[in-house]
């Protein structure tokens, strides 16, 4: 795992996967396959790893993350970068802090919360959070005018943020007047699309975002490196074809379940055994296991 501060330049150099956590059958986290999940993304030149919504970081306790974490130092690659999430809530994420500082993290990402919050109280929690961490975290936008400019203003002149994760869903991404305004209070460069390959070149290419996560990346890293090269050679046609490969999957998550979804994709593609799921999450029916297929059929991805 790459240790030390953070790196802006890390947000262009990698599609930031965000993987599934895989358990075993009695819901304990199954390391062996998660490192086989971890060597898949690395061997599909995937750099970036982030830990939080597909791995269901919401529900955690402080004993899994605390070995989820000591893993994710021993299963990475000296040139991968992991990011691990805490909260939503803010006393779990004061919690989760004494677990995160034992290990050298460039930085961690807070979880977004809808309920009983403020703009004013997150900038709060963020200053909070970021002084107990002694570091800069991440910021995730994951709801329309979650967070006033002007309070992303005040963390980015207190140094509280390290970057951005921008993920309101829209009919139409080139709509999109909160990322404008988020835009002008917050260099670009430290902003990533957080909602996959779908809005990817949009967000990249007229926003100028620096580059994107994805959790389709999991089942198909070589292609989704691919097309983040490819947007950023400008080859805007061939970056268009490849967010088309995502697409069959990438319905089906925004259909049913994006974290839920992937979580039996990865299983079905034959690349690790995710098992069952953090509890508060269930897995999806058979029915939808068929659709899975299908989708990865289109793919041509390997099924098991």
């Amino acid at each position: 795992m790459k240790t030390g501060s953070f790196d802006p330049c890390e947000l262009s150099e990698s599609v930031i996967a965000v993987p599934p956590l895989c358990r075993n059958d009695a819901g304990k986290i199954e390391y062996g396959q998660n490192a086989r999940l971890i060597k898949h993304l690395e061997s599909g030149g995937v750099r970036s790893l982030l830990y939080g919504g597909n791995a269901v970081l919401y529900h955690t306790s402080l004993d899994d993350l605390s070995t989820l974490c000591a893993n994710l130092v021993q299963q990475t690659s000296p040139n991968t970068t992991v990011t691990p999430a805490m909260g939503p809530s803010f006393g779990a994420a004061m919690d989760q802090i004494e677990v995160l500082r034992q290990f050298d993290f460039p930085t961690v990402m807070l979880l977004p919360s809808r309920d009983i919050v403020d703009s004013s109280g997150i900038a709060q929690a963020c200053s909070k959070l970021a002084d107990r961490l002694q570091k800069p975290i991440v910021l995730y936008l994951k709801y329309d005018q979650w967070m006033d400019p002007v309070d992303v203003v005040s963390l980015e002149r207190d140094g509280v943020i390290a970057w951005i994760k921008y993920a309101v869903v829209r009919d139409n991404p080139e709509d999109d007047d909160y990322l404008r305004a988020i835009m002008d209070s917050f260099p670009r460069e430290r902003m990533v699309s957080g909602i996959g390959e779908q809005p990817a070149i949009i967000h990249v290419r007229d926003f100028q975002l620096a580059g994107y996560t994805s959790g389709c990346v999991c089942v198909a890293p070589e292609k989704s490196m691919m097309m983040l090269k490819k947007i950023q050679a400008h080859d805007w046609g061939s970056a268009e074809e490849l967010r088309g490969y995502f697409r069959p999957l990438e319905d089906l998550r925004d259909q049913i379940s994006p974290i839920r979804v992937l979580h039996e994709a990865v299983e079905l593609a034959g690349i690790a055994k995710t098992g069952l799921i953090q509890p508060m999450l269930s897995r999806v029916d058979e029915s939808v296991r068929a659709r899975i297929i299908s989708a990865l059929t289109t793919m041509n991805l390997q099924q098991q």
